[in-house]
């Protein structure tokens, strides 16, 4: 049976099949490292970013495909996780503005509203790579589109698209030779094809329509009524989202202003305030104690396209309560760590607030928002230490407005170690740090050091699974059974004369007599240089090093 038109229930299936079929498929895209390195996440990631998605729209009964993809697409930005979960969010997101007007879709207006996710994914990136997840939706999409005509089903369009994709996932093997050097593909762009299938599964029906009963009681089991008693007192208020469709009656729309509307939001006690417009559609999230006059102050503009009111009391609608800073400040830094030491080393050092994460654990969006919220400055000194959550530190930048945000591009824990060190509290001149703290990342050289999760041969070294293997500088700078000797060895072939410190940051699995045992050989091989031990608790990584 062929489906010419799509409706907004068929689409919600779809968009949870996509989701169910992804989760199930994230430990073999995690797999997919160029690196033989056990941190894969781009899978998790993903997984993540949709079930985020999946959560605004579980509630939704609408026959609208424009309704739901609006709700989908929202959460996807908030819950954005690593670079390809950002990406993700922005595909979608387009693809919410080119249906934006359609309570039913054809394919090929389902075609046209892809063609909005390229420009949009394609926008959200300042140097598009290609060979990439962005190349195969965009070659899949533009395939699909060249092909469909008026009298094509929802079925054709998919098809036409999955086939695509399969051969665009192919090709990215000879767009990136460090693709084609590791023997594997794209990992995002993997995942974007394993979300394709699970959608195109449901519409054909061969997967369960039903699957998503299973998700819908993950996501009711965690509402936890007895939570709020008739005792409780509300402390952390009410998480408040809402849709405003901007009305003629009540303003000029071409007038209305975001930052006005935000800042009545803030007259009204609201916290974690996010705002921000699509042509007449307003979208707000706040947490307020007064939820009434946070809808009364909206109604004022327009009318209400979705309302979601949740007492965070009960502990399913926000990922962490945080407790704000009474006193405003000049300028506050957030950093990404992950690790017991390395989080308090970071908070010792001046970090205001540090968000949960790095390597397989990648935050969100939202988290950072949270953050921001948190720290309460006029300027935020962002800190992501891993190119992979870049992305998701800019996402939430851009939706931020009650505060002056600045992302230092750190790429690692080492950078932000190194930038955090010249982060002097007190100092007026924001800009002026922010350049200092640049200047101090790229001063440093990083390294870590694990073990191999497969074999391989990349940048001309041979890789046998459970080797150590010292990462430096985006390659391979050392191998060998011994983890001290790999450490050496990459110590040997970097120019040790230009730089002064060398510190390391021990793993979860370094106990105490080899902490003893590798600083002892540190200062025996490195008289000259200054030697800095810090007990890191990471995982996966037994030592992460920087150099300056």
């Amino acid at each position: 049976m062929s489906t010419t038109i799509l409706d907004g229930k068929a689409l919600k299936s779809m968009l949870i099949g996509g989701t169910e079929f992804i989760k199930t498929n994230s430990a073999q895209i995690n797999d997919l490292n160029v690196f033989p390195v056990p941190d894969g996440d781009t899978g998790t990631n993903m997984t993540k970013t949709l079930e985020g998605g999946i959560t605004h729209i579980l509630p939704e009964s609408t026959d609208s495909v424009a309704a739901v993809m609006e709700k989908f697409a929202d959460g996807l930005l908030l819950g954005a996780r690593g670079n390809s979960g950002v990406i993700l969010s922005q595909i979608f997101s387009g693809i919410k503005d080119g249906l934006s007007k359609l309570d039913t879709v054809t394919a090929q207006e389902l075609s046209e509203a892809y063609k909005s996710g390229i420009s949009k994914s394609y926008a959200a990136v300042s140097n598009p790579t290609e060979g990439t997840i962005l190349t195969v939706f965009r070659e899949s999409a533009e395939y699909a589109a060249k092909h469909i005509t008026q009298a094509s089903s929802i079925e054709d369009f998919y098809q036409l698209h999955i086939e695509e994709a399969k051969r665009s996932l192919a090709r990215t093997k000879e767009l990136l030779p460090v693709l084609a050097e590791a023997d594997v593909v794209d990992s995002g762009a993997a995942g974007y094809l394993c979300i394709a299938i699970g959608m195109y599964s449901v519409l054909t029906g061969k997967y369960n329509a039903d699957l998503y009963t299973f998700t819908e009681a993950t996501a009711q089991s965690a509402l936890d009524l007895n939570r709020f008693t008739r005792d409780s007192k509300l402390v952390y208020g009410y998480c408040t989202e809402l849709l405003l469709r901007l009305a003629t009656a009540k303003c000029v729309p071409e007038d209305f202003s975001t930052d006005h509307f935000v800042q009545s939001m803030k007259d009204l006690g609201g916290e974690s305030i996010v705002a921000y417009r699509e042509g007449d559609i307003v979208k707000l999230h706040v947490h307020t104690m007064t939820p009434g006059k946070v809808l009364e102050e909206a109604q004022a503009y327009g009318e209400f396209l979705t309302v979601k009111i949740e007492n965070m009391e009960l502990g399913h609608s926000e990922p962490e309560k945080v407790k704000k800073s009474n006193k405003r400040k000049k300028f506050a830094t957030v950093a990404v760590a992950t690790g017991d030491g390395i989080c308090a080393l970071f908070g010792s050092m001046g970090a205001d607030a540090i968000v949960s994460g790095g390597q397989t654990d990648n935050p969100s969006t939202e988290e950072f928002i949270h953050a921001f919220e948190q720290v309460n400055a006029d300027a935020i000194i962002v800190l992501p230490n891993n190119k992979n959550v870049m992305l998701a530190a800019e996402q939430a930048a851009e939706l931020y407005k009650d505060s002056e945000i600045h992302i230092v591009p750190t790429y690692s824990l080492m950078e932000g170690y190194g930038a955090l060190s010249v982060i002097t509290p007190g100092v007026s001149d924001v800009k002026s740090l922010v350049a200092g703290a640049t200047r101090a990342a790229k001063g440093v050289l990083g390294a870590e050091i694990t073990r191999a999760v497969r074999n391989v041969t990349i940048g001309g070294k041979v890789v046998t699974k459970g080797d150590y293997i010292a990462i430096a500088g985006g390659e391979i700078a050392a191998v060998g059974a011994d983890r001290d000797e790999v450490l050496l060895q990459m110590l040997a072939s970097a120019d040790m004369d230009e730089y002064e410190i060398i510190t390391l940051f021990m793993g979860a699995d370094v106990d105490d007599a080899a902490r003893v045992a590798i600083t002892e050989r540190l200062e025996e091989e490195y008289p000259a240089h200054e030697i800095i031990v810090h007990v890191g608790g990471q995982e996966l990584y037994d030592y992460l090093i920087a150099i300056e």
